[in-house]
């Protein structure tokens, strides 16, 4: 599950990877402010595989705090960034000089999401008509899930950046 604010993503270049065609209708879009809702997860679900939320209420602040944090980490020289914590999926890594300002972020964002997350796997559930409810979200939840956060920073590759898609 990816959520990203605009304002940090306009920090780095973007480059398109493709062209629209007839063929593709685009990513399916599910607003939860919609009565129908419910029933967009599962149709999604069974046509795509994947679908995109909006109107979720993660506060746009812990998103955008988040990414301030990331991106000054991936700014650090290389020797501070190997200096990160252990890959364990459990360990709240330690990222610059002050860890607590990330740890605060990444705390913040991680149990919002995984409690959106959860919402939206049992509304899979009852839409699918599985049973028990949280037969998905239990596995979120899971102390070794590591299927919340993942940040990853892929250098410019400068013979794209001047690519005519």
């Amino acid at each position: 599950m990816v959520v990203l604010a605009k304002p940090a993503i306009e920090q780095f270049s973007v480059i398109k990877t493709c062209k629209p065609t007839i063929f593709f209708p685009g990513i399916p879009i599910i607003d939860l402010l919609k009565p129908n809702f419910k029933s967009l997860f599962v149709k999604a679900c069974e046509e795509f595989g994947f679908f995109k939320v909006i109107n979720h209420g993660v506060p746009t602040e812990f998103i955008s705090k988040l990414e301030i944090e990331a991106i000054k980490f991936f700014s650090l020289p290389l020797t501070e960034k190997e200096k990160a914590g252990p890959p364990d999926p459990r360990f709240v890594a330690i990222f610059g000089g002050n860890p607590e300002r990330f740890c605060y972020a990444l705390n913040d964002y991680v149990s919002t999401v995984k409690k959106m997350g959860c919402e939206i796997l049992e509304l899979l559930a009852d839409g699918l008509d599985i049973q028990p409810r949280n037969v998905f979200s239990k596995l979120l939840m899971d102390e070794h899930s590591d299927s919340v956060f993942k940040l990853n920073h892929y250098p410019p590759y400068p013979e794209l950046q001047d690519y005519e898609w």
